[in-house]
């Protein structure tokens, strides 16, 4: 490698992309999920999105056991 390919490999993202560096930096680390996660239960209406949903799911899974159990 000469000098030139290491400075270009070593550089930093350009500043008109510096917005997608979170970004890149958890798709590198394998981490894209986490991101999703974090960003959707800071927003106020993504956090309640997501308690209707599991509390959905969890009344669903709970009438199944329920009816399997024979309770109703």
């Amino acid at each position: 490698m000469t000098d030139n390919q290491t400075e270009d490999a070593i550089r930093q993202p350009e500043k008109a992309f510096a917005g997608f560096s979170e970004i890149d930096q958890a798709i590198r680390d394998n981490r894209l999920m986490e991101y999703r996660i974090k960003k959707s239960w800071a927003d106020p209406w993504g956090r309640k999105l997501t308690i209707t949903v599991l509390l959905v799911i969890a009344a669903g899974f709970a009438y199944l056991a329920g009816t399997s159990a024979g309770l109703w």
